[in-house]
């Protein structure tokens, strides 16, 4: 089976770059500095118009924390209506309570909004209490993929907790390894984690390196 690539731009230079690179899917994002943020409608129309791969679109109002007030609930709601109007294939959300669970609420409003594109979860995912326990509540929630590092720096520090969660899901959701993936070290974590779909700003390189993995 293929392993796929997703990258995460934050212009469409970039998004063009990653298509011409054999990239799978676009994670399409504001200024990455802080994590990324939610991209302006110009940057997803351009991309929705020019691009052939898939697109995703990342929800997130503001950088920091993962706990929202409702006004930044009703600006994400908006945020992920205007990219279900461009014809973007998914969105990329995240919402915790201050205890560091998943605010299943919150994911909740937020999922029907967006339906029916696919919904992923977003590092968030490496800020909750019990990554087991969000996982089963994300699968319930029926989310598409979660981005995680396995709640480690780099995902090549977060190996093992990447291929227990990979168990753990077991074909119920995707389970897509984040942070710090290069064409250098993606091979040997695949080979280590199981994971089938790799997430990078470095995406140069890494369709080919992942070729026959």
């Amino acid at each position: 089976m293929a392993v796929l690539v997703e990258a995460a731009v934050d212009t469409f230079a970039d998004a063009l770059a990653a298509q011409g690179e054999g990239c799978h899917r676009i994670e399409l994002c504001g200024p990455l500095h802080d994590g990324g943020t939610t991209p302006s409608a110009g940057l997803i129309a351009r991309c929705t118009d020019r691009l052939l791969v898939s697109v995703h679109v990342l929800v997130r109002p503001r950088g920091g924390n993962f706990v929202y007030t409702d006004d930044e609930i009703a600006v994400m709601t908006r945020d992920i209506a205007v990219a279900k109007e461009f014809g973007v294939d998914g969105v990329v959300v995240g919402a915790l309570t201050a205890d560091g669970d998943v605010d299943t609420e919150r994911m909740a409003e937020l999922i029907a909004v967006a339906s029916p594109m696919r919904v992923g979860f977003h590092r968030a995912f490496d800020s909750v209490r019990d990554q087991d326990e969000a996982l089963e509540l994300l699968v319930a929630l029926q989310v598409d993929h979660i981005l995680t590092s396995g709640a480690a720096q780099t995902a090549a520090a977060g190996a093992g907790r990447l291929k227990s969660l990979v168990e753990r899901a077991a074909g119920r959701i995707c389970v897509m390894a984040g942070g710090s993936i290069t064409s250098e070290n993606a091979r040997a974590l695949v080979e280590a984690t199981g994971v089938r779909v790799v997430h990078g700003r470095a995406f140069r390189g890494l369709p080919q390196a992942l070729g026959s993995a």
